[in-house]
């Protein structure tokens, strides 16, 4: 069955405009600009100027943590946290994440051992860690998907019975809460991003968050070249600073937090609406025992109740341009640098298998209106039945 036969309308598609996941919130570009004007007047243009030194404060507030270390990219964040927190040899991750999790460690000499996640929400498995510990083990990763924490609990639990460092990729969770327990305070340390297509972007960034002083200090020598002064180098280090202008964008949505929650909000639930009248789609939800930043709109697909595969569906929503996305897929584990490698050849990590063939991404936020996913769930509706009739035929 080809996109051709699965397309809705024919000739031209649904929306005139491609929607994208991840699109960019630019905020109100006005005051971005008179924010870049004074950088430019002031010609500061990093070096810890005073827009990374605001945008810091207001992160480590929005996270209720101590220090936040602002970086050039999350992948920086990631590695330069990695090797303050001493991980070497093995560390383990969950196979289900963006690849940058494991590329951090392995660009480092240190090995990524793949774990299994749950299957409810996607998350590091906490009792599939243990019999993955040798001596060889250094530290946990655990990430936090589609804005939802994982486990920290069982977690900690596991890392102080092993005397192992945790830390937790946090890039889907900024402003996230649960009970009672923010995300940013979970762990040796967290790492958020502000890569474009987050919710609250510094157009390229990331920062380590903690309330560890002593690995507050170490993290701010290693991102700046080891410098303690103008001309003492007191640790080694490398070039991960983030720009004023990068942190201009970043105060600007910051300004404007509320409103992009709210606007994710709304997006979320108008879908969480629509899509159960789909057959085979099951949405993600968030626990109402909390506060999130409802970024991402997620779901699992059953095709024998849908009649398509996932990747049927996004094929069918990429015609009529809404551009729908598989994640995380196939998993680290069987990307080629990872499969290709003896210690990963054939490992097979079942529920993340199933996940990564199965789950799929909504364009979400401000660019939607609710009556635009009214449109997205009648393309779907539509195609399901016309795969049920041909089947049935």
């Amino acid at each position: 069955m080809s996109t051709a036969e699965l397309a809705i309308l024919g000739g031209e598609p649904e929306f005139a405009e491609p929607l994208h996941v991840g699109r960019p919130n630019l905020g109100d570009t006005g005051k971005f600009l008179e924010r870049v004007r004074g950088i430019l007047d002031a010609a500061w243009l990093t070096n810890d100027g005073r827009c990374v030194r605001e945008f810091e404060e207001r992160i480590a507030d929005l996270a209720h943590v101590e220090h936040c270390i602002a970086m050039s990219s999350g992948t920086a964040a990631l590695e330069i946290a990695s090797r303050a927190l001493g991980f070497s040899e093995e560390v383990i991750i969950p196979a289900f994440t963006f690849v940058a999790t494991a590329h951090a460690l392995m660009w480092q000499g240190v090995r990524p051992v793949f774990c299994d996640i749950t299957p409810d929400i996607h998350h590091i498995d906490p009792a599939a860690i243990e019999p993955l510990i040798t001596h060889r083990t250094t530290g946990i990763i655990g990430v936090h998907l589609w804005g939802q924490p994982c486990d920290a609990a069982a977690l900690t639990q596991v890392a102080k019975r092993h005397g192992l460092k945790l830390m937790f990729d946090a890039a889907h969770a900024l402003g996230v809460e649960r009970d009672g327990r923010h995300v940013g305070a979970l762990g040796d340390c967290e790492v958020f991003s502000f890569h474009a297509t987050k919710f609250l972007n510094t157009l390229e960034g990331g920062a380590v968050v903690t309330n560890d002083d002593q690995l507050a200090e170490k993290l701010r020598f290693m991102r700046n070249f080891g410098f303690s002064g103008e001309d003492c180098v007191a640790h080694l280090g490398t070039n991960g600073k983030m720009n004023e202008i990068s942190a201009a964008m970043g105060l600007t949505l910051l300004d404007q937090y509320d409103d992009l929650i709210s606007a994710n909000k709304t997006t979320y639930q108008a879908f969480a609406d629509e899509l159960p009248s789909v057959p085979g789609l099951h949405v993600i939800q968030y626990p109402d025992d909390g506060r999130y930043n409802y970024q991402h709109v997620v779901a699992m697909v059953d095709e024998a109740e849908s009649g398509l595969s996932r990747d049927r569906i996004v094929a069918v929503l990429r015609a009529e341009n809404v551009l729908a996305r598989r994640y995380f897929y196939p998993g680290c584990h069987r990307m080629k640098p990872y499969a290709a490698m003896h210690e990963y050849a054939g490992l097979h990590l079942p529920v993340t298998d199933d996940v990564a063939g199965r789950v799929i991404v909504f364009p979400a936020g401000p660019q939607l209106a609710p009556a635009d996913v009214g449109r997205i769930g009648a393309i779907l509706r539509k195609a399901s039945d016309s795969a049920r009739r041909i089947t049935d035929a």
